[in-house]
C-alpha cells in the first residue's frame, strides 16, 4: 500500500510511517511523507517503489512502538534494528551463510546527544504477549512491525536511513487498546519532533 504525499528531492529528507494515523501530524513540516502500509514486506516494496522514483537527502522511518521493558516512554532515536522473526541460525545451518544480520545505524552529525538512544527489534506480529515481550527484551528495547524493512531498503539504495519511534504501549496484554488510545498523541510528539528538528 504505497502512497506518497509531496515530491521526493535530494535536498529534503522522506519521512516514511506505515499507518495514516502516525502522519496526522506530520503534514505541516512540509516534507515529502510515505505512507507503506503495516508489516515488513509492504514497507519494504513501498520504500524501494519510492526510491527507484527519485533519491531523497535521508530517509526517516516515524512511528509508534511498544516498550520491551519496563518504563520505557518517550521519544527514540534508533541506534540497532534487528529482526525478531527471522530464525537466521537456522538460515545458516542450510545455506552456510546469514541473512538479515542486525543494521547499526549511523546517526547523522546534528542529531542532539540527549536524545534517547535504544535498540529495535521488527517482526510481522504486533506484539501483545507478556512472554513474547520478555523474550525480546533481551535483545531489544523496542518493538515494532516496519523499522529493518526500511532501514535495510534504503541502505542497499545507498541512501541515509534515521529510525524515530515514539512508544505508544508496553508490548503486553493492553497493547492493542492502548495503541488505539495513544496514537494520536504520538503522532503530534512526532510531528513536533519533526518541526523541531528539521526545519
Amino acid at each position: 500500500m504505497l502512497h506518497l504525499r509531496g515530491n521526493i528531492s535530494s535536498d529534503r529528507p522522506l519521512l516514511v510511517v506505515a499507518v495514516e494515523e502516525e502522519a496526522t501530524h506530520l503534514h505541516a513540516a512540509d516534507l515529502p511523507i510515505l505512507i507503506t502500509g503495516v508489516g515488513k514486506v509492504n514497507a519494504a516494496a513501498s520504500t524501494a517503489a519510492a526510491l527507484a522514483t527519485a533519491t531523497p537527502s535521508m530517509v526517516i522511518n516515524m512511528g509508534t512502538a511498544g516498550g520491551l521493558k519496563a518504563g520505557i516512554t518517550g521519544t527514540h532515536v534508533i541506534t540497532r534494528v534487528m529482526q525478531h522473526d527471522l530464525n537466521s541460525d537456522a538460515i545458516f545451518a542450510l545455506i552456510g551463510h546469514h541473512v538479515g544480520e542486525p543494521i547499526d545505524m549511523h546517526l547523522p552529525s546534528w542529531l542532539p546527544a540527549q536524545h534517547q538512544r535504544s535498540t529495535l527489534a521488527s517482526g510481522d506480529v504486533f506484539v501483545s504477549d507478556p512472554a513474547v515481550r520478555d523474550r525480546l527484551a533481551q535483545q531489544a528495547d523496542l518493538v515494532d512491525m516496519e523499522g529493518y524493512a526500511v532501514a535495510r531498503t534504503a541502505r542497499l539504495a545507498g541512501v541515509p536511513a534515521l529510525l524515530v519511534k515514539q512508544v505508544s504501549d508496553s508490548a503486553d496484554g493492553t497493547a492493542g487498546r492502548t495503541w488505539v488510545e495513544t496514537v494520536h498523541e504520538c503522532a503530534e510528539v512526532l510531528g513536533d519532533w519533526v518541526r523541531e528538528h528539521l526545519r
